[in-house]
């Protein structure tokens, strides 16, 4: 990434401001749109991303103070042509709409749940409301999953996205919701099947959000759409291998099962480090040596058990290769680099230990000084 570059800016900004201005005042003759945008920029360079969505559906508020069944048409005609719904993937729309869901969750959230959802439905189609949509989960759960049931039939995929990503768990910056692990499984039991890798990209996230809490209701659940048999076999391997990378970093076993990866498979593993100790900086070089059954199929991983302040271990798993043995044996060589200069983990000097998992199971570990 560029120095310097920044994204509040890039998608918050006074051109985003003024378009967004411009489309209320080309269908409400009241509004004013200087004065809304001067009111916007006042304090918009002071403020983070997520402060920038809620200052902006503040001020609107100020311009729309009337109830949301007496703005909905305003806001309905202000908005563009909904998103090309013949696309497949990575259309994520304007954020400069993301304040008008939050407008909506203000003005509609008690006293207009119904219509509020009507609004949404057309907002997402703009850019996503999986934010502003949680707020009505946790307030009316059962209306909401309900309208979501038709959603997840909608005939634009972004409204159908929305009924998986919209109740995902543990939605990165989202506000938690209270649905039980299992109230959105019926919506992702007809999602999964979905053409578009948009939705289905968000059903394997959804379900790897679920893994955290409940794994063996993933691997239940990616089995069971396995034999329903109502997605195309590569993308349910897509969608299966994407919902389980979480659980194959940590060895569970019916997750490998499911893709194909034998834990209790008869592979030895040999590894050998260029080096007995590495410099903070440096690089880790080693090479793994499989032997096993011929064609045996293998999921390489390889786990560093970190030094942490205080004598503690911290580990981390790193992919290294999916493939099948040749003539029962395989070799991959890699060089990890061990850096100093990370903003999200601080190495300590020390003992080091290095393990080799094939499948999911440690075949093999060696120790490595990290040197300061």
């Amino acid at each position: 990434m560029a120095s310097g570059f920044s994204l509040k800016d890039q998608l918050f900004n006074l051109e985003k401001t003024r378009y967004l201005a411009g489309l209320f005042a080309a269908v409400d003759p009241e509004f004013d749109a200087p004065r809304f945008e001067a009111q916007v920029m006042e304090r918009l360079p002071e403020l983070e991303l997520k402060q920038r969505i809620q200052w902006i559906a503040e001020v609107l508020q100020g311009h729309y103070s009337a109830p949301l069944p007496d703005v909905a048409p305003v806001l309905r005609a202000a908005l563009p042509p909904p998103l090309n719904p013949g696309r497949r993937d990575d259309d994520f729309g304007d954020f400069i709409f993301a304040p008008l869901g939050e407008f909506v969750v203000a003005k509609g959230l008690e006293d207009h749940p119904d219509l509020s959802l009507d609004l949404l439905e057309q907002l997402t189609q703009r850019f996503s409301m999986e934010y502003a949509i949680r707020p009505f989960l946790n307030r009316w759960p059962d209306l909401t999953l309900a309208r979501m049931q038709d959603w997840a039939e909608h005939e634009h995929y972004h409204v159908r996205r929305l009924a998986s990503e919209g109740t995902r768990p543990r939605l990165p910056w989202g506000l938690g919701i209270t649905l039980d692990l299992r109230a959105p499984l019926p919506l992702l039991d007809r999602l999964h099947r979905d053409p578009t890798r948009f939705v289905t990209r968000s059903v394997a996230n959804h379900l790897n959000d679920i893994a955290k809490k409940d794994p063996d209701l993933v691997v239940e659940t990616l089995r069971r759409w396995r034999d329903a048999g109502q997605q195309a076999q590569k993308e349910m391997d897509w969608i299966t291998a994407h919902a389980c990378r979480g659980l194959v970093k940590a060895g569970h076993a019916g997750a490998l099962g499911l893709l194909g990866y034998d834990p209790e498979a008869p592979v030895t593993a040999q590894i050998t480090l260029d080096a007995a100790s590495v410099p903070i900086g440096g690089a880790l070089s080693f090479s793994v040596d499989l032997f096993g059954a011929e064609d045996q199929p293998v999921l390489v991983d390889y786990r560093l058990h970190f030094q942490r302040p205080g004598g503690k271990l911290s580990a981390k798993v790193f992919k290294l290769k999916q493939a099948r043995l040749n003539n029962g044996r395989l070799t991959l060589v890699k060089r990890h680099r061990m850096k100093g200069d990370a903003t999200t983990f601080t190495l300590v000097p020390g003992a080091h230990r290095f393990e080799v998992l094939v499948n999911g199971t440690v075949r093999a570990e060696a120790v490595f000084d990290l040197t300061g």
